[in-house]
């Protein structure tokens, strides 16, 4: 088995560009931090290069026979490619996929979350957990929105990128893909003309747009849906968190 301690190989330095999205575009491929996350990929089917693991993780796991190569790492190197402050130790070198540019492969018989230009990684993780609970179709990020395979994104998903299509994406594309099929794509903003998602029967197919955590959803946007809507709020509390919105109006609308 291959050993690398020094944070000056060639590899480690190229590992550690995986946490820009430039360096894994140019690499192609995407690094999972963890055994939560290297295990859920395992039983997806997601394509793994390497795994790179610690002395320490390696002595507690014999079996590693299931990946294509292995490499042991230090404690330094894993510390020096992780996006964490303690890291378990063990990580995936996972293919980057290929980007989905014909939206007609997607499932469009159950809903869609569609994120517009949002920006907190724990926010949109707790999203895609969400809409995989809910029972959507996928979600996907559209112009602004973090990257998808952004290792705190990619933490923060725990696995649910596993269980539902994810797609980066122009939102526009996918509203004329929706609307052209009938399914109605719902705006979150409260507004005169908004109702409560309340007294909304949601077919199985519909989008619904979450916006930026500050300023919500693009005035663009906002022009094409076909219904925007609210959440009552009895308290006093001026607004409500983009993902825990999102988890209202997801098993709200999709029942």
């Amino acid at each position: 088995m291959e050993k690398i301690n020094s944070l000056q190989n060639a590899h480690v330095k190229a590992w550690k560009k995986l946490q820009t999205k430039k360096g894994r575009k140019q690499q192609g491929q995407y690094l999972l931090d963890g055994w939560h996350l290297v295990n859920e990929a395992v039983k997806a089917h997601v394509a793994i290069q390497t795994l790179l693991i610690t002395a320490k993780q390696l002595a507690t796991e014999p079996d590693l026979t299931h990946f294509p190569a292995v490499i042991e790492i230090s404690d330094e190197v894993a510390k020096h490619i992780s996006a964490t402050v303690t890291p378990q130790g063990v990580f995936a070198l996972a293919t980057l996929p290929a980007a989905i540019e014909d939206l007609s492969q997607l499932d469009l018989t159950r809903p869609w979350l569609l994120l517009d230009n949002v920006q907190d990684p724990g926010n949109i993780g707790t999203m895609v957990r969400t809409a995989d609970a809910a029972g959507f179709a996928g979600v996907a990020f559209g112009t602004g929105t973090v990257d998808i395979h952004q290792p705190k994104v990619e933490r923060a998903m725990q696995g649910s990128q596993f269980h539902l299509q994810l797609i980066s994406t122009d939102l526009d594309k996918l509203v004329d893909q929706l609307q052209a099929q009938g399914s109605p794509v719902y705006g979150s903003e409260l507004n005169p003309q908004a109702a409560r998602y309340l007294d909304i029967d949601a077919p199985a197919s519909f989008g619904l747009i979450m916006g930026n955590e500050g300023n919500g959803m693009s005035r663009e946007l906002l022009a094409r849906t076909d219904q925007n809507l609210y959440i009552p709020i009895k308290g006093q509390a001026e607004s409500l968190n983009v993902a825990v919105a999102a988890g209202v109006l997801m098993f709200g609308l999709y029942r």
